[in-house]
């Protein structure tokens, strides 16, 4: 499963190798914190999909990884299972937001939250 990490002055999302094979990336993404505008922990991030798959991978409900491209933009995805995630909403970024299961999304989102504060 995906996570984030706050690693100084940026968010670092990890990614297992049949996640990066799965949404055709390399490596681990950054994001730097001033790129966030906003995090939350939602409850079915599932809901939270827009737009249409490209590259990447999508089982729905079970798995969905990559870039889903809507009009004016496109979202980073790194879903899997029917549990909670985080939703991070970011400017200034080659994307819009970054979804990602999660299985304590408060917990994580806090962590995002005072790592903005600093």
């Amino acid at each position: 499963m995906a996570w984030l990490d706050v690693a100084g002055d940026e968010i670092v999302l990890r990614l297992s190798l049949l996640e990066r094979l799965g949404g055709f990336v390399r490596g681990d993404g950054r994001i730097p914190l001033t790129a966030i505008r906003d995090v939350r922990a939602v409850d079915d991030p599932w809901r939270e999909l827009r737009g249409l798959r490209s590259p990447g991978t999508n089982w729905p409900r079970k798995v969905a990884i990559g870039t889903w491209r809507f009009p004016g933009g496109k979202d980073y995805v790194a879903l899997r299972g029917r549990g909670p995630g985080i939703v991070l909403e970011l400017q200034g970024f080659e994307f819009s937001r970054v979804l990602v299961s999660a299985r304590e999304p408060q917990e994580v989102a806090a962590e995002i939250e005072e790592a903005l504060r600093v």
